[in-house]
């Protein structure tokens, strides 16, 4: 979620605990977890001393392990699956609990599985100790576009509630849905810096889950496209925003080292090339598992990959030197070239934009593109200066009088 400079306070452990009943057949579905200093009973935890009916009935749930790695920076942290017989009223009770020292945790409910166009459940405690529960609509990944008092959940006429008690923060809400869930993304994600004015900050970690209601029970499966992602965000990094600006480097301040200079360029720009369209295949695959709504930067990304191809293409109908069209050739293989560097430079930022790359991609890839920045205005500037030193002629012969 949006980026903020907010104070930092790094939570000792996260977990989720949610609970789903469906009203005339109660349904109760939790995710919970524990720090590793002992397994708690939350299977038979007691809720009545601090939540409110209808959110402490927790009765008739079967607790199932069913994930591991909600938090990449905790080992063994197991998690468990409470739930009973779907209801057919659509309203679902919900509960989400985190242990708890600062900061913010979240459950959103998402179509694709991508944080952006989903809505989310948001709750905290601020610097005066009280608690605070929000809806927030997540209409892109910067903070200003988290918005808050706004989303697609209808809450019902029970009041949402917010509460510490001990060391863990609850959540409580009702949800009515138009149709019964079957396969639903939820996103779990938790920021350690307390929200100001109700901005959050960017989250520390994030998960997607899909949760199973089509057999009249409850299933959890873990959403396995991080990987992916990151593997199709370094891939194109490395390829488009790194290897072809080189090769390219190579071939506009090198031309006086022929014909090493052609070699190496078009050695550098087929590494790049291989590497970039990899990243765009891992591209491809990423939207088939999450039909995410990404239109600008898959467009963009298919027009880098075509040009690409259309420049190795053009290598092979390179004319002579001596050839009358060869200087129109030229002019297509150096504007194609810009428009490829151009375009993957610019897709590269939208794409750390919609997959919530937050700060860290955006420094990682903000100090290589620096760096380039650099090589190229010192390059240039001998460039520039060896083009305005006047050659030095030799003295002419004169001969002596005698």
């Amino acid at each position: 979620m949006a980026d903020s400079s907010s104070r930092v306070s790094p939570l000792r452990f996260v977990c989720v605990f949610s609970v789903l009943i469906f009203f005339f057949e109660p349904k109760i579905f939790s995710v919970v977890a524990y720090d590793g200093d002992g397994e708690p009973d939350l299977c038979n935890a007691n809720l009545t001393s601090f939540l409110p009916a209808p959110y402490h009935d927790s009765s008739s749930t079967i607790c199932t392990p069913v994930w591991n790695t909600f938090v990449s920076h905790f080992s063994n942290i197991p998690h468990y699956l409470l739930q009973s017989s779907q209801g057919l009223d659509q309203v679902q009770t919900i509960v989400l609990s985190a242990v708890y020292t600062t900061g913010w945790v979240g459950m959103g409910f998402s179509k694709d599985g991508m944080m952006v166009g989903s809505s989310a459940i948001v709750g905290w405690l601020d610097e005066e100790g009280r608690t605070s529960l929000k809806q927030y609509y997540l209409q892109g990944s910067t903070e200003l576009e988290v918005i808050a008092d706004k989303g697609k959940l209808q809450f019902t006429s029970v009041p949402p509630f917010a509460v510490l008690h001990g060391a863990t923060i609850y959540l409580a809400f009702q949800l009515k849905f138009a149709v019964p869930l079957t396969k639903q993304p939820i996103i779990l994600a938790y920021g350690s810096a307390i929200p100001t004015h109700n901005y959050l900050s960017h989250h520390d970690d994030k998960t997607t889950i899909i949760l199973d209601f089509s057999a009249g029970s409850a299933s959890l499966a873990s959403n396995n496209t991080d990987e992916l992602k990151r593997n199709h965000g370094v891939l194109g990094i490395i390829g488009w925003g790194v290897i072809l600006p080189s090769g390219t480097i190579v071939a506009r301040y090198y031309k006086n080292r022929d014909p090493q200079w052609y070699y190496l360029h078009i050695a550098i720009q087929s590494l790049g090339f291989i590497i970039g369209l990899a990243g765009t295949v891992a591209g491809m695959r990423l939207y088939g598992k999450l039909h995410a709504n990404v239109s600008t930067h898959r467009g963009i990304g298919i027009l880098v990959a075509v040009l690409s191809i259309l420049q190795v293409m053009a290598l092979f109908l390179r004319p002579k030197k001596d050839s009358k069209s060869r200087k129109y050739w030229n002019w297509y293989h150096h504007w194609v070239g810009r428009f490829v560097l151009f375009f993957g430079a610019l897709n590269i930022l939208l794409g750390i934009q919609a997959g919530g790359g937050g700060r860290v991609w955006n420094l990682g890839y903000g100090f290589l593109l620096a760096i380039i920045l650099i090589i190229i205005i010192v390059l240039e500037s001998l460039l520039w200066i060896r083009g305005t030193e006047k050659p030095v002629r030799p003295p002419a012969f004169q001969m002596s009088s005698i």
